[in-house]
């Protein structure tokens, strides 16, 4: 995997400023300027050409679109794009980033003031984009056997009916998604990814095509090929994905190892599984108190008891007063369907949509889908 670079696209018409902004990114390697467009009336076609992640606009554009003009429709087309607005004294510009001006650079500058606020605009707007137009869910239990991969697997096949997502098989050792649907050893894995930069052709390539009709980043099929996947290229990995899919939902391994932190930090929702067993609700517990001390705030944080309707003597008040928590989502338990299902690699939520585990389940999807929307208007409008 290699080193990201920020991608940038400049809308200027003079060409002695484009050439100085050439010059001052020239002597660093983070940066990489894509081209120069030299008219307003192309600059969001060769935004969609050229998939930069900030662009420059001068506010003094001549021609029949103007600087304004085009951040705005930039903003409107692909809002995940930061925009930087460049200008003179003499012309004062107002930040204002719902019109798509995240910030201003005045004239002159030097190298250090451009490279910063060019890396300033690209974490600050690639932090609210993507986590507005997406939803990153990760599936965790501390114990295995709870159900975890295959409630994993067929929420992302209910949740693929009207959106986009990705499965992430973030069991990077032994790979359970793998032998969930028995995907060939040859299939690429994140380990193939790039990470300079992903176009949905890439992503093509590299994950693998569920039958249902969702795309699955899978782990590597050997268990040594697990140390070639660092912490920071997960880092990379999930933040590409959230501008690609509106869902992207991780199956964990029953840890809390460094590698797993990655998939619970970057997560919006962790989903906590567990089942009426007295190992499964005391590993909740454990993993309670760290999420704790770590800081996870409160929201980030559900409970799923699967098999709900297989208490094995425990009492659900005692559960919740155990785990300091109300139990958010309860799943029945179908275990001759699950099986059936599973030793075919196919979801039960379509082999049997009138199952009550499925309508469960759905019940989880919807209220996922719903909290999507909430947090992005264009999501609610559509």
């Amino acid at each position: 995997m290699g080193g990201e670079q920020i991608r940038l696209l400049v809308i200027e018409d003079v060409p002695q400023v484009a050439s100085h902004l050439r010059s001052l990114l020239a002597a660093q390697s983070q940066i990489k300027m894509l081209e120069v467009v030299t008219a307003g009336d192309r600059a969001v076609a060769s935004v969609g050409e050229y998939r930069p992640d900030v662009v420059i606009v001068d506010a003094l554009l001549q021609g029949r679109v103007s600087g304004q003009a085009v951040a705005e429709t930039v903003r409107r087309s692909e809002p995940q794009v930061g925009i930087i607005m460049l200008t003179v004294p003499q012309n004062p510009v107002r930040e204002d980033p719902e019109r798509g001006v995240d910030a201003v650079l005045k004239m002159p500058f030097t190298g250090f003031d451009v490279t910063t606020m060019i890396r300033k605009v690209h974490e600050e707007r690639g932090v609210a984009a993507s986590r507005a137009g997406s939803l990153v869910v990760s599936l965790f239990s501390p114990k295995g056997g709870v159900g975890r991969t295959t409630l994993a697997y067929n929420l992302a096949v209910a949740l693929g009916k009207d959106h986009k997502v990705c499965l992430v098989d973030g069991s990077l050792q032994f790979s359970d998604l793998r032998g969930l649907l028995r995907v060939p050893a040859v299939a690429p894995s994140i380990v193939n990814l790039p990470t300079d930069r992903v176009r949905d052709s890439d992503l093509a390539e590299i994950t693998w095509r569920d039958p249902s009709g969702i795309d699955i980043l899978l782990a590597p099929p050997r268990v040594e090929m697990a140390e070639m996947v660092t912490v920071r290229d997960i880092e990379k990995v999930l933040g590409m994905l959230r501008k690609i899919y509106e869902f992207v939902i991780i199956d964990t391994r029953p840890a809390l190892s460094e590698d797993v932190l990655v998939f619970l930090d970057a997560a919006d929702i962790i989903l906590q599984v567990l089942t009426y067993d007295s190992m499964a609700i005391r590993g909740l517990v454990m993993a309670g108190e760290t999420f704790s001390a770590i800081g996870y705030p409160e929201h980030k944080l559900a409970i799923v008891l699967n098999r709900a309707d297989s208490s094995g003597g425990f009492d659900k008040g005692d559960v919740e007063a155990a785990l300091g928590a109300p139990i958010d989502y309860e799943i029945v338990s179908d275990g001759r369907l699950v099986i059936a299902a599973n030793n075919e690699g196919v979801p039960f939520v379509t082999s049997s949509p009138d199952a009550p585990i499925t309508k469960d389940l759905l019940r989880i999807a919807d209220a996922l889908a719903a909290h999507l929307a909430d947090r992005s208007p264009a999501l609610a409008r559509r």
